[in-house]
């Protein structure tokens, strides 16, 4: 017997977009974006817009009596010259009713091709591939759908072979995080693999991701959006982007945590506030940046040593900082903390970073539940 898929619509239907804030019409469908549409004018380095529409955390939420699912996308990825093979384009994962039901790789549509990092660019343009979930349990269940958190994905369409109804709202409290690609987690093994999805999971809360890969800079655009972002937790990852570019100096980098963090405290002034310092990074620990990366693939710190003294930023200047910061503004702000990044992955583990920065897929999953077991205990800051 053939069962006839019905689309659903993507837009103003029943399925709800979770962890984007803003959602672009495109050619060929729409795209999930993590920043609101109105901070695209205040930045103009393209890394940026890259990261953002990058779904980390992103994933379609409804209930279905559906056996039989298919999401169809457009994904877009990269090729280097030199590799005869686009770059992975990551994993769609299907949950239900809170479990991992299905995995399946993304299909490969648009290809940017890449001679090198100043070099010209090729657009080879792909088309839309279908991704399915046969086999689902009977009955009305609820249903995730996570895009992969390091492929910019278009929406094009959703099909099922039974009803689909609007989520049911089961009261979880929202936890907006911010960060660096430690946090936006590209290596992690599939979407809900990022540590904070594993820690949200853990916790019992939904988490909007808006880290930003190679991007957390203290940018006040990003502030803006975290206080006019509904929020009942936040978290802040800050540190081993503005070490690695040589973004702020000791005199400058104090008054921008405090600005962001002001910024924040206009939209939510009681909202419980973790300011997380550095993972443990062996490049950075005491070299200032700017960074490299060498031919064995890993970072290198190009900065002098000495110039700490005269105020350039060093890992562990920043966790000084962090923690005086935070320690300041405690006498009027008692909902603001303060965690070591090097408690999620220390220095006994720096194995655990094959390019000497990014934490492998397991050490994801375990600084995820590092975090749920720090914030989400009675006496933790989430609790």
């Amino acid at each position: 017997m053939t069962v006839t898929m019905r689309t659903v619509p993507l837009v103003g239907g029943p399925v709800e977009l979770r962890g984007a804030l803003d959602l672009e019409t495109t050619a060929a469908g729409v795209m999930p974006r993590r920043l609101p549409a109105w901070t695209k004018e205040q930045y103009q380095d393209p890394s940026v817009h890259g990261v953002t529409v990058m779904p980390s955390g992103v994933r379609l939420v409804f209930r279905t009596d559906a056996r039989a699912l298919e999401l169809e996308i457009l994904t877009s990825t990269g090729q280097l010259a030199t590799d005869p093979h686009p770059r992975p384009t990551g994993m769609l994962e299907l949950l239900v009713d809170g479990a991992l039901a299905g995995r399946r790789q993304t299909p490969v549509g648009n290809v940017l091709r890449m001679a090198g990092p100043k070099a010209a660019q090729r657009l080879i343009p792909g088309k839309p591939g279908t991704v399915r979930f046969a086999g689902l349990p009977a009955g009305m269940k609820n249903v995730e759908l996570w895009l992969p958190q390091q492929t910019p994905t278009e929406l094009v369409a959703l099909r099922a072979d039974g009803d689909v109804l609007a989520p049911l709202q089961d009261g979880r409290r929202r936890w907006v995080h911010h960060g660096s690609s430690i946090s936006h987690c590209i290596e992690a093994d599939g979407p809900t693999g990022t540590w904070p999805v594993v820690a949200a999971a853990l916790g019992g809360v939904e988490v909007i991701n808006l880290s930003q890969a190679g991007n957390a800079l203290l940018d006040p655009y990003v502030a803006r959006t975290i206080r006019d972002t509904p929020a009942d937790l936040i978290s802040l990852k800050v540190g081993i982007n503005i070490v690695g570019l040589s973004a702020f100096r000791l005199r400058t980098f104090g008054p921008a945590v405090h600005g962001f963090l002001d910024t924040i405290r206009d939209g939510h002034p009681d909202t419980p506030l973790l300011l997380i310092s550095p993972v443990s990074c062996p490049a950075l620990e005491q070299v200032p940046g700017p960074t490299r990366t060498g031919p064995d693939g890993r970072i290198t710190a190009l900065g002098d040593p000495a110039d700490v003294a005269d105020g350039a930023l060093s890992l562990t200047v920043v966790r000084t900082e962090l923690a005086r910061i935070v320690a300041a503004r405690q006498a009027s702000d008692p909902h603001l903390h303060c965690l070591d990044g090097r408690a999620l992955l220390g220095p006994d583990e720096t194995d655990d970073l094959p390019d000497g920065l990014h934490p492998t897929a397991a050490a994801y999953r375990r600084m995820g539940k590092r975090f749920a077991a720090h914030a989400f205990t009675p006496h933790g800051p989430f609790h």
